[in-house]
């Protein structure tokens, strides 16, 4: 039997007794512990061993105190599986071998089978599904961003050539972004299957396409995506950095929650969204570094703003910051703990203003 939970509540805009509250990246290398397990392991070498992946995922819950625990996996991981040679290097992120720039290249893509390709993944979703006290959000990658970096070949500033694909060859985009579909697909109902209780699609780079371009080239694939996840009857969120001005167009996706990056106030966000669709955010990630004088207010307004919504989870608006010296653990405790406190006094004032 699933357990109570504020964030699931939240997801489906149900009452709640607080907001909750989970981060974007809250396992990884600010944490002494997960440096510490680097030093042996590389993140794939993490992802493939599930008794230490659920370490890594757990501990942040266990730390923290947050309403959900997101799985410890890397987008990449699908596209290996997809016959795609890449490395992940420090520093840089995904590095393609053989980027993807013709016909051939895309024929040479195959589907895969999730139990089959990526048994560890599911095993370790089943082993945090047994020792978790929040949910386990599964997620992916969404096919703009995993083509973004198959076409570019590593992290790109510009998107030149996977924006020149796009619009010299649409017939070669679109046979990329249905193969890419396909294998999501299955990938996120294996997770749900294997125990997610909500997934998130992560399309870190779309930010980086005009609203016609997005509407043309990207909102087909994931209306198609959406759809075929919507029998699960679980959270489906879809998350895009630098997307203030997709919004409107994420609510065409299919999509339940809409994540939100700091670049737009969550109460401009939340309009241009609507009620009918939850919305997550959205603290600038860099605010972590600053005094608690300077978070406190920040993080108030974004409650306050959240709070006359229909359902709201808190969070950055993207990852902890990759960064030397790293985010005090400490600061992420004591804003989780704030989130809480603070959303359930106002939520008290409320019921006390109407009673």
């Amino acid at each position: 039997m699933a357990l109570p939970s504020t964030f699931l509540d939240a997801c489906r805009r149900r009452p709640v007794t607080h907001t909750p509250v989970w981060y974007m990246r809250q396992a990884g290398r600010y944490q002494p512990e997960y440096r510490k397990i680097r030093e042996s392991y590389s993140l794939v070498d993490i992802c493939k061993t599930p008794e230490l992946c659920m370490q890594v995922t757990k501990l942040p819950v266990d730390q923290l105190g947050v309403d959900a625990a997101i799985l410890f996996s890397d987008i990449m991981i699908p596209v290996g599986a997809m016959g795609v040679e890449f490395d992940i290097q420090e520093h840089v992120g995904p590095v393609i071998a053989s980027p993807i720039r013709t016909e051939a290249d895309v024929a040479r893509l195959h589907t895969f089978v999730p139990e089959e390709s990526l048994p560890y993944v599911l095993e370790t979703i089943r082993l945090l599904k047994a020792n978790l006290s929040v949910p386990l959000i599964g997620f992916a990658g969404a096919p703009f961003t995993l083509a973004s970096y198959l076409v570019e070949g590593r992290p790109s500033r510009d998107y030149v050539k996977t924006k020149q694909l796009m619009w010299s060859r649409p017939d070669l985009w679109f046979q990329l972004m249905d193969k890419l579909a396909d294998s999501t697909i299955p990938y996120l109902r294996a997770q749900v299957a294997a125990g997610a209780a909500a997934l998130q699609i992560f399309d870190s780079w779309v930010g980086s396409l005009a609203p016609e371009d997005f509407r043309t080239f990207v909102l087909p694939t994931m209306r198609r995506i959406f759809s075929a996840l919507a029998d699960l009857d679980v959270p489906l969120i879809y998350f895009g950095k630098d997307t203030a001005e997709l919004l409107a167009d994420f609510t065409e996706t299919g999509a339940t929650v809409i994540g939100v990056d700091w670049k737009i106030p969550l109460s401009e966000a939340c309009r241009r969204v609507g009620r009918e669709f939850a919305v997550q955010g959205n603290l600038d990630p860099v605010l972590l570094f600053a005094p608690w004088s300077a978070i406190e207010p920040r993080v108030r307004a974004i409650i306050d703003a959240g709070l006359r919504h229909s359902g709201f989870v808190f969070n950055l608006g993207h990852g902890v910051t990759h960064h030397n010296p790293p985010v005090d653990p400490a600061i992420l405790q004591r804003l989780t703990a704030f989130v809480h406190e603070y959303s359930m006094e106002r939520m008290g004032m409320e019921v006390a203003q109407h009673d």
